[in-house]
């Protein structure tokens, strides 16, 4: 994905120039190999700057609501369905934006590759389309990006973008894959108690720093729940019962909004899948109301819609 960078330069220049923008939301490189950060760009000058590879993953959608310039936003597929959801939500106006869409083929995860590489310290990374080299003091590794992509990425049935103003390269095939949703029906067919006991060792190192939902484009609220003092809806302590408290409710505010774009578990400093807890979710809102979120500009979420006539098996 390196080789669209030349071309989202070429845009962000074009648009600034002239002032169908004010900024441009992008990456530009990190500071250390795998890495790259956010980058608020208003300057002609300055898009030389911007960049993109296979570790784009943050979501820049989260940096867009609230908005009041007209902003130039590069965006993959899932960032693509959360500017969906914010325009669809009041939290940007279309006509504010111009998305410059990036075909995705997945996001690679650092974190494997550095478990691979066993503490090893990396000194430079070259990526091709198919391959990625790691290299450093005695050694070198090209690996298949494939085997290291992000888990979200594994089984994203919407790798372009699904609304855009400019798109950088020819969108790529998305996958067919049979069930996206292999890993939920094993959690479908647990007992209650094993269910529980599931998702109560998946948060058991949980430290509430709140990583996940800073990471969210979906956590806008100007108060969360959890910051909430009157009243206390949950205490500030690690007690399980509170930890599974926050993930809970985090998870049904993202219910029928989820695009399970991974920021939450990427942005976890103890590697808990959190996206676990979406993911059941996103299934339910697709078998009930064969809903995707963020699809569409005009579509509500289901659980924001009602109508007299709602049917439900338990109102007789």
């Amino acid at each position: 994905m390196i080789k669209y960078v030349d071309t989202i330069r070429e845009i962000a220049k074009k648009i600034l120039e002239e002032k169908t923008v004010d900024l441009i939301i992008g990456f530009k490189k990190g500071t250390l190999p795998l890495m790259t950060e956010p980058v608020l760009i208003n300057d002609v000058e300055k898009t030389g700057q911007l960049y993109w590879d296979s570790f784009c993953s943050m979501n820049l959608a989260n940096y867009l609501p609230k908005r009041g310039e007209k902003i130039g936003i590069i965006a993959k597929g899932c960032d693509s369905r959360n500017i969906a959801v914010h325009i669809v939500e009041n939290q940007i106006k279309r006509e504010q934006l111009y998305i410059i869409g990036v075909p995705c083929k997945g996001m690679i995860d650092r974190r494997k590759i550095i478990s691979f590489l066993g503490g090893k310290e990396i000194q430079e990374v070259i990526e091709s389309d198919e391959d990625i080299t790691i290299k450093g003091e005695g050694f070198e590794h090209t690996l298949k990006k494939d085997d290291y992509l992000q888990d979200n990425c594994k089984t994203c049935m919407h790798r372009n973008p699904v609304t855009y103003d400019a798109i950088v390269g020819d969108l790529v095939e998305e996958r067919k894959d049979p069930d996206p949703y292999d890993d939920v029906q094993e959690i479908e067919g647990m007992g209650s108690e094993e269910r529980w006991g599931f998702f109560s060792n998946l948060i058991k190192d949980c430290i509430r720093c709140y990583a996940c939902r800073n990471a969210c484009p979906l956590c806008y609220c100007p108060t969360c729940f959890v910051d909430e003092s009157d009243p206390q809806w949950v205490g500030k302590s690690s007690d399980p019962t509170d930890t599974m408290t926050f993930h809970m409710l985090r998870a049904y505010h993202c219910a029928g909004r989820c695009t399970d774009c991974g920021a939450c578990q990427q942005a976890c400093p103890m590697d808990i899948n959190v996206r676990s807890f979406t993911r059941k979710l996103n299934k339910d809102v697709l078998d009930l109301y064969s809903c995707e979120a963020g699809l569409s500009i005009e579509e509500r979420p289901p659980l924001d819609t009602y109508r007299p006539d709602d049917y439900d098996k338990f109102i007789r």
